[in-house]
């Protein structure tokens, strides 16, 4: 049998799905950290603008 990681792509991805396979080095973050940061400091500036700014 042979590997699925060695099966050939197709053509029309273009490579991309190997591409996006590869594992890299570096940080490992939840999307929804990634997300939930902005809309939290968002929120944080609001607040702040609503009740300390003159």
């Amino acid at each position: 049998m042979a590997d699925k990681k060695s099966a050939p792509l197709p053509t029309s991805g273009g490579g991309l799905m190997r591409f996006f396979e590869d594992e890299t080095k570096g940080f490992k973050i939840d999307p929804k950290i990634v997300v939930s940061i902005p809309i939290s400091l968002i929120a944080v500036s609001w607040i702040i603008d609503l009740f300390f700014a003159p």
